[in-house]
């Protein structure tokens, strides 16, 4: 390969670890990140199965639902901030029934709920994952 060739190569996609419960949920999401945001997805169904994913593997944003069914995300975020402490945790609820300062307590990043809209998730990720980048 060529110095030009190298040099336009496309940059690594961003990798997201999706956890969420609903097959139907996690499925549809997974679609919109990994298709129209061209962002590289891994999902899991459980907090137990993202904790290992996560030690396992690097990803640039956790994107969490609330309830699973072996703890909440804030459980999920608490034990992610054990081994990772600077990979940003977006909790995407369906319903918020919890604080921003609990969040930020459980280490993450904020939250945005599904009844935002799949436009205000985009640009929560987008601004977690810029910022990352500029860290």
């Amino acid at each position: 390969m060529s110095l030009g060739e190298e040099n336009m190569r496309e940059p690594p996609k961003k990798r997201i670890l999706w956890v969420e419960d609903e097959a139907d949920t996690r499925e549809m999401i997974t679609m919109l990140l990994s298709g129209q945001f061209a962002y590289e997805v891994t999902t899991a169904r459980t907090l137990a199965h993202a904790v290992r994913l996560a030690q396992g593997e690097r990803f640039d944003l956790y994107l969490l639902d609330y309830l699973l069914p072996d703890g909440t995300a804030l459980d999920l975020c608490r034990r992610i901030r054990e081994f990772d402490s600077a990979t940003p945790v977006l909790i995407y609820p369906a319903n918020v029934s919890f604080s921003r300062q609990q969040v930020i307590d459980a280490g993450g990043q904020g939250y945005v709920g599904k009844m935002d809209g799949i436009e205000a998730l985009r640009q929560s990720i987008s601004k977690l994952l810029h910022e990352g980048a500029a860290t």
